[in-house]
C-alpha cells in the first residue's frame, strides 16, 4: 500500500557535526534518498547537501521511520563508516510501539527474509531462499492494548524490524505495509532509530549519538 508522498517540511535537526561526520534526526515520512520520478526528489540527502554540499550517503532509513542517520563529510569517512555497516560493527537501537503485549520480557527473532516480489516493497519470511536476519527485542512498557519495545537488529535487512515484530504477532503500529485493523489507525509508523554507536573515522573512538523518540 503506497500512500501519496507529502514529506514534512521541518528544518534539519542536527545531532552532531564535526570535520568527518554529520548526524541528523530524520523525520518520519521523508525519503532518505530520491525515489523514481521528480515527485520523489525531495529527500533527506538532498536537504542535507543543501546545507553541507560535501555530505555523502552511508546508510538509509525507511521513509516512514524517524531517527538517527549518519552522513560522511569526506570520502575517507564514507569508506570507514561503510565498512563498519558492512561488517556489522555499528550498533543500532530502535524504539517501537506495537500492537498487543508480548508475553515474554525479552527475546530474539531469527527468521530469514526475502522480498515478497508480487507485493514489493513488502518483505516476507522464507526459510528456503531468505537472507539471514536476527533481531533482539525487549519489552519496555505494557500499555494495555499496545506495548513499547526496544529493538536491536543484528543484521540490516529491508523491513527487518517490521516483519520480525509481525512474525511475533505484534505488528508495529501505523505500519502501512504490515499492520491491519486498529493497529493501522495511527498517524505514522511508530518506529524510531533512537541510538547509533560507531567508531569515529578520526581516531577510531567509540561514539554514541541518540535522538529521543517523538512518540
Amino acid at each position: 500500500m503506497e500512500t501519496e508522498y507529502n514529506p514534512p517540511q521541518d528544518p534539519l535537526v542536527i545531532l552532531h557535526e564535526d570535520a568527518e561526520v554529520l548526524l541528523v534526526d530524520k523525520p518520519a515520512g521523508l525519503l532518505s534518498v530520491p525515489g523514481k520520478g521528480p515527485h520523489l526528489a525531495d529527500c533527506l540527502i538532498a536537504r542535507v547537501q543543501d546545507a553541507f554540499p560535501d555530505a555523502l550517503l552511508v546508510h538509509r532509513l525507511d521513509r516512514d521511520t524517524s531517527g538517527v542517520m549518519i552522513f560522511a563529510l569526506t570520502p575517507y569517512a564514507q569508506r570507514h563508516l561503510g565498512l563498519q555497516f558492512e561488517k556489522r560493527m555499528t550498533r543500532k537501537t530502535y524504539v517501537a510501539r506495537v500492537w498487543g503485549v508480548p508475553q515474554e520480557k525479552t527475546g530474539t527473532v531469527d527468521l530469514p527474509l526475502i522480498v515478497d516480489w508480487p507485493n514489493r516493497p513488502r518483505q516476507m519470511v522464507c526459510h528456503e531462499t531468505g537472507k539471514s536476519a536476527q533481531t533482539d527485542w525487549r519489552l519496555l512498557k505494557d500499555e494495555g492494548d499496545t506495548a513499547r519495545v526496544r529493538l536491536s537488529p543484528k543484521t540490516g535487512r529491508s523491513h527487518q524490524l517490521r516483519v520480525h515484530m509481525l512474525s511475533l504477532g505484534h505488528p508495529i503500529l501505523g505500519d502501512p505495509f504490515y499492520a491491519t485493523g486498529p493497529a493501522l489507525q495511527y498517524p505514522r509508523l511508530m518506529l524510531h532509530s533512537e541510538e547509533l554507536r560507531f567508531n569515529h573515522p578520526q581516531g577510531g573512538h567509540s561514539t554514541k549519538i541518540r535522538a529521543k523518540a517523538p512518540f
